[in-house]
């Protein structure tokens, strides 16, 4: 499957799309590139935001929530 289009959403490229996710939700970019290595970038604008809004529910992301960030949840506005 191809790659989605990262420009077209507004960013440089793939790595930029994460960087981007680990700063909305207030996590290490390593939590969020793992997951989204697990699912592949063809489920970069679904699933795998999907995964981190579920992750972030259950409290799954806590333990990776950057300095600072320790009351930030709810992910993506």
């Amino acid at each position: 499957m191809r790659e989605p289009n990262y420009t077209s959403h507004g960013y440089k490229d793939r790595d930029d799309y994460l960087n981007n996710l680990a700063d909305d939700y207030g996590v290490d970019s390593m939590a969020i590139r793992a997951i989204a290595d697990m699912l592949g970038p063809s489920e970069d604008f679904d699933g795998l935001l999907s995964e981190l809004e579920d992750f972030d529910y259950i409290g799954l992301l806590d333990d990776f929530r950057k300095k600072g960030d320790a009351d930030k949840s709810g992910g993506v506005p």
